[in-house]
């Protein structure tokens, strides 16, 4: 597994979106914007069961993600890797603190009745980086 280099850890705390890239049933790549965390070893993101990312993901684990520097757009980190756990357990929480990060809310605004939250955890094969 690889890591992501000392250098860019600073983009894990930002404000930074992701751009998730996974692979739809026909195989072709399907991409969008996601809020993330890092736990120490795992790229996590979150979504709602049902929804495309969540299907792909449970289809085909394999991703590829660019996080860019909000501050500086030729500075960015790309993972490939794959999902090494998918969880609803602690998935309510999890959105919570991402809503934190990225609206300073203390619960995510957009939860809707009957949805059921998921993380997926992320394992860096290969990180490139640029910047």
């Amino acid at each position: 597994m690889a890591g992501i280099p000392e250098a860019f850890k600073d983009l894990l705390e930002k404000k930074a979106f992701a751009s998730l890239a996974t692979l739809g049933a026909d195989g072709a790549p399907q991409v969008t914007p996601v809020w993330f965390d890092w736990d120490g070893t795992h790229i996590r993101v979150n979504t709602a069961r049902g929804r495309v990312k969540d299907r792909n993901l449970r289809r085909n684990g394999r991703v590829a993600l660019a996080v860019m520097d909000p501050d500086n757009p030729y500075r960015y980190f790309q993972v490939k890797g794959r999902v090494a756990e998918i969880t609803e357990a602690g998935a309510d929480g999890h959105i919570d603190a991402l809503a934190r990060k990225y609206l300073g809310k203390d619960i995510y605004p957009f939860r809707q009745p009957g949805e059921v939250r998921v993380i997926y955890k992320i394992a860096p094969e290969r990180v490139q980086t640029m910047g």
